[in-house]
């Protein structure tokens, strides 16, 4: 897989890009990840990828120009058509079902927005889709992209070392994660529930999802309504 980020601050990646899953997962090949300077596409001597909204209005907005020439840019390197992806708080929300769809992408395009917003026409004529990460602005798209790179990686066939780990995960089948616990069985005051001790796996299996679906019910009704449509 390859996933191309368009930014103006390419120097925010390297922390999250170089570090733990995401790092072993470049390393073993599975992924390839590429940041890209926007400014290095502009024609303009000053490397200016913004400007005044039409208009009249506050702020500057992000120029198409620079974008486009980026992609196509990208484009001519790759042979499959990539999917190309705007971060930006107009989108559909991002969920783990849509982390699996992409997890199945051979390339992808990250193209992240700032100031105060970003040319009608990279959404009208270039973008595939949008995709926001929650109902609150941010700074920048620099951040979501970091949340989505993160959430497609893992998902990956062979990134992670337990592949059976992730059939039992938070939102997997729209269920919440089970209570887990750790050595020692007690502390301080505190037991592990006997079930998980007792080595009977039928039992802790159901025990696992009856905790479920009580922490679904309490914490996040709205996903058990979700399994219901």
């Amino acid at each position: 897989m390859r996933i191309d980020i368009l930014t103006i601050f390419p120097e925010m990646f390297s922390c999250v890009l170089d570090e733990s899953i995401i790092k072993r997962a470049q390393k073993k090949g599975k992924v390839k990840i590429i940041v890209h300077d926007l400014r290095d596409y502009t024609l303009d001597k000053h490397r200016k990828v913004d400007d005044r909204p039409f208009g009249g209005g506050s702020g500057m907005l992000m120029q198409a120009e620079p974008i486009f020439r980026a992609v196509e840019a990208i484009r001519k390197k790759i042979k499959a058509k990539p999917k190309v992806i705007l971060l930006c708080p107009q989108g559909k929300t991002f969920t783990q079902t849509k982390a699996k769809a992409l997890s199945g992408c051979g390339n992808l395009i990250l193209i992240c927005g700032h100031y105060e917003g970003i040319d009608e026409r990279v959404r009208q004529y270039l973008a595939d889709e949008e995709t926001s990460i929650g109902d609150y602005v941010l700074t920048g798209g620099e951040l979501a992209a970091m949340v989505l790179v993160d959430a497609i990686i893992r998902l990956i066939p062979g990134v992670l070392g337990d592949k059976n780990s992730l059939n039992f995960e938070s939102l997997e089948g729209n269920l919440l994660e089970y209570p887990q616990y750790t050595r020692p069985a007690k502390f301080r005051k505190w037991l592990v529930p006997e079930v998980l001790v007792s080595g009977d796996h039928d039992r802790i299996a159901s025990w696992r999802k009856k905790e479920a679906l009580k922490r679904t019910k309490e914490r996040r009704p709205d996903l058990l309504k979700k399994s219901k449509q």
